[in-house]
């Protein structure tokens, strides 16, 4: 066989023993920062992480943001491999296959630091009002709750200027994205406040690999085994570092 053929045949060997390595995968997220939002430093936290264990596990990937509902259909139905921000909900498993765990999210209380508010149980905050978010699910026990006095706001950032101005007594937010929102805050803001230890909720955070791409088990189990390593190896810690967390 001449040198060239020899040459090609390798490579064509290398190729079909590494089919991960040719695929370019299309990640996909709605806007939720400091998680995912193409305005933050590369993608935000999770598409940072995300797209950085799935290039050592030898995948390419490019980033789309779009609504929530659009990114969920599109991994059904295959026009994106990886949805970047997925909790477990035992319907999406009909759509794509779930990592483990490589984020928590927690839902905590903020209040006032000269505030001697505790919180073991909802039944003990009933007297006090909370700033909440128009339409967010914080918790089925938290949203379910008529005796809790909830003061509908547009958005966090509203919320924690009306709980440094006293005008309510707490409010709620995922642990990361308060921290994100206050590092944007006033000092005189940042300062006034602070988060009670117990968390409301916690949901653990995957990658959702569509069903529609036929090495989403591969995929996953690529993803698994580098989050760990980078955990390992401390390059984990240095992403959350560098995004402020």
């Amino acid at each position: 066989m001449p040198r060239f053929s020899r040459a090609v045949a390798l490579i064509g060997v290398l190729l079909l023993a590494q089919p991960a390595f040719a695929q370019r995968l299309r990640l996909v997220a709605d806007a939720w920062p400091p998680f995912t939002d193409a305005t933050l430093i590369n993608g935000g936290l999770a598409t940072d992480i995300v797209s950085t264990a799935l290039a050592r596990a030898g995948y390419a990937s490019d980033f789309e943001q779009v609504p929530w509902a659009r990114a969920l259909m599109g991994v059904g139905d295959g026009r994106y491999d990886v949805l970047v921000n997925a909790w477990y909900d035992d319907a999406r498993t009909q759509l794509g296959q779930f990592s483990g765990e490589y984020l928590l999210n927690r839902v905590r209380f903020i209040k006032r630091r000269d505030d001697p508010i505790d919180f073991q149980n909802l039944e003990q905050l009933h007297d006090y009002p909370i700033a909440v978010v128009r339409g967010y699910a914080y918790s089925a026990a938290f949203d379910g709750d008529a005796q809790l006095q909830k003061v509908p706001v547009h958005n966090f950032a509203m919320a924690v200027r009306m709980l440094a101005a006293q005008r309510v007594r707490m409010t709620v937010e995922d642990e990361y994205v308060a921290r994100f929102f206050l590092s944007r805050e006033s000092a005189r803001v940042r300062d006034a406040v602070e988060f009670l230890p117990k968390p409301l909720s916690e949901n653990s955070l995957h990658i959702l690999v569509s069903l529609k791409n036929p090495e989403h088990a591969q995929i996953v189990a690529s993803f698994d085994r580098e989050i760990a390593r980078m955990k390992a190896d401390g390059s984990y810690a240095r992403l959350m570092k560098q995004h402020g967390m």
